[in-house]
Parts: structure tokens; sequence; C-alpha cells
């Protein structure tokens, strides 16, 4: 079987366990069929997941394996963690369950990054309960960024709408300090690529949202969108990105503005996914753009309170799933496209032979 056919590896942490991560896991691997299209290979413990599919009364079995290289491609492989019996208590993080969460993620990362598994899915984390604990990072960008050594972006996606933001989990008093014309070009230039060779779009059209009410009102409530935001903006679309903006972000999500655009770049946190959540709750994902490993996420939380009650939707952990599925292909052809545009004319007699051109994507 060619790289090409192989099934993709797809590594999920399993978050906090007494949330609803192995519950939406194991609802989104139920399907008998979901092993003819990728090689599911879980991180946490097989005493958990049994007692858990027990509750949910879910139809899975899991091929236990202690080692990544033990998986078995045509099924749900479950590296154990632990052989030991663990508590739990639905609806209530634990030092355990952080403990676990910390191991789940570090497992599936290091995994990823020896070439074991080809993507990287997280279940919901506890990030309070995880500092308590000795995790040092305000949520998986931030860890993921430390790991893969570069700066990524967080980019809310769906099919009809992808929002990214510039400052991640900090204090809004801290906003306008973590903003620079600097910053916002390098990220537009990073969702800009992220775009052409994740999502297939050959000329994005990215919108900037500005930081204050109004856009600024032409500088009478702050001065960042004419000192930072739109000199950035400027310069980028001067040099043939599509950039456009900065937009009062108060108006933007409506659907005859926000379609016109292929992505948005939003200011902060809650500017960017209080709307996106609104708009495309069930079905959003969470993905670290920019990143030499693709690792998705859903774009919701632990959800404590219908933990264990067999409630939680597994369709926006099916979609990260699948999104992270379509990321990898796209970037396999992006960058066989562009081995072949590189590649040097064969010299033969027919010099300009058809196959013999460099391919041009554009």
């Amino acid at each position: 079987m060619s790289p090409k056919q192989q099934k993709i590896r797809v590594g999920i942490s399993i978050g906090d366990y007494n949330g609803i991560g192995p519950e939406i896991i194991m609802k989104a691997l139920q399907d008998k069929a979901i092993t003819d299209f990728f090689t599911p290979v879980i991180f946490g413990s097989g005493k958990l997941f049994t007692f858990q599919k027990n509750i949910f009364k879910l139809p899975l079995n899991f091929n236990y394996i202690t080692e990544v290289s033990q998986m078995h491609s045509d099924k749900i492989n479950m590296v154990n963690l632990s052989k030991d019996h663990v508590n739990v208590s639905l609806g209530t993080p634990t030092e355990e369950s952080a403990r676990m969460a910390i191991d789940s993620l570090e497992a599936a990362t290091a995994a990823l990054m020896n070439g074991e598994v080809d993507v990287l899915v997280t279940a919901p984390i506890n990030k309070e309960e995880m500092l308590k604990y000795g995790f040092q990072h305000a949520g998986h960008t931030g860890y993921l960024e430390e790991k893969f050594g570069k700066k990524g972006l967080m980019f809310l996606v769906t099919e009809e709408l992808k929002v990214a933001v510039s400052t991640h989990h900090i204090p809004i008093a801290s906003v306008a300090e973590n903003i620079s014309k600097e910053k916002i070009k390098k990220q537009i230039k990073m969702l800009n690529q992220c775009l052409i060779e994740d999502f297939c779009i050959e000329r994005p059209k990215i919108a900037v949202l500005g930081l204050n009410p109004h856009a600024g009102d032409g500088g009478a409530i702050g001065k960042e969108e004419i000192e930072i935001i739109e000199p950035a903006i400027r310069e980028l679309f001067n040099n043939g990105i599509l950039a456009f903006g900065p937009y009062p972000a108060d108006s933007f999500f409506q659907p005859g503005k926000y379609r016109k655009f292929d992505a948005v770049l939003a200011m902060y946190h809650d500017q960017g996914l209080a709307p996106f959540k609104t708009i495309a709750y069930e079905d959003g994902v969470n993905y670290t753009a920019g990143l030499p490993f693709i690792r998705t996420s859903p774009d919701h939380g632990v959800a404590y309170d219908i933990a264990g009650k067999n409630e939680a939707d597994a369709q926006s952990f099916s979609e990260a799933i699948f999104t992270a599925l379509e990321i990898f292909r796209n970037r396999q052809e992006y960058n066989d496209l562009m081995a072949n545009r590189m590649r040097p004319r064969r010299n033969t007699k027919n010099n300009h032979a058809e196959e013999d051109l460099p391919v041009d994507r554009h």
C-alpha cells in the first residue's frame, strides 16, 4: 500500500475524564465502519474507557496496547497509560483526572512528533486544574507552541466560517499591549498560507477586525486601528495579500458580510469566539494553524454539568477528526505539487513535453 493509500493515524488525547471527553470520543468512534476511514489511537486507560462505555452502553471494542507500534490499522487502539484502577467522579474535576489529562496529552504529542501518529485530536481539558499539577500553559495552543518551537494561531473553522484570534488566553486589560503592526502582519501571512495549504483556497480574502468599538471611530475611541492595524493591512495588501479592514466587530458577523471572506482575524479571544460559537457551535472545530503538525479539537469545554448523563453531542468532536484528516490530505497534495513544481526538467530530446513542464498550482 502506498503512503497516500495508507489510512491516516489519528492520535486522540482524552482530556479531563470527569467531563465529557471519553463520552464524545466513544460516540464519535461507535460506527463499526469508522476504521475504514482512519486508524484511531487513544491515549488513555482501558479500565476507564471500559467503565464509561458500559455507562453509556456503547458497542465498542478496543485493541489494548502498551506501545503505539503495536496498533492495528483496522481497530480502535487504546494505548494503556495506566493499568491501575481509575477513580471516576463524573461532573467533578479531581487531581487524578487532571494528571491523566496531562499524561494523555504528553503521550499523544510525543507520538505525533515521533511520526507514530499523523494528526492529533484533543478532547477538552480543565486548564485551571491542570495548572495545579504541573501543566504550565493556559491551553493547548501554548503547550504545542512550546513543544514544536513555533508560534501558532488559534483558528476556529467550519465550512462557511473561519475565525482566527490575534491574542489567545490573556486578560482583556492586556490585549492592547499585546498587538503590534509586526505581529498582525505575521499572523495575517500565517493565516493566508494556512488557507492556501490546508484549505486549498488559492487567493484567500481575509477580513481583519478592529480592536475598539466602531473600529475606533476614526481615532475618537482609540488609536490602535490608525496606528497599528490599518498600516499592517495596507502594507500586506500592497504586497499581494488580500487583507481588508479593519471592520467594526459589532456589525461584522452578519451573513451578508462574513460570507464575503474566506477567514477573519479577530483581535482577542471573545471578539472572535463569541460570534463563532453562536453561529457554528455544533460543528465548530478549533484548529491550531501555522504549526508543522496538525492538531484539532472540538470548540466546547469539559461540560461537567452533563457529564455521565448521556447527553453529550459528539458532532464537534467528529468534525474535529474529519477536519484533521482533510487538512492532512490537503497538505500532502500541496507539498506534492510544490515538489513537482521545483523539480528540474528531464534532459530529453523533447524538452517541451507536457509532462516535463513544472506544475503551477495557481
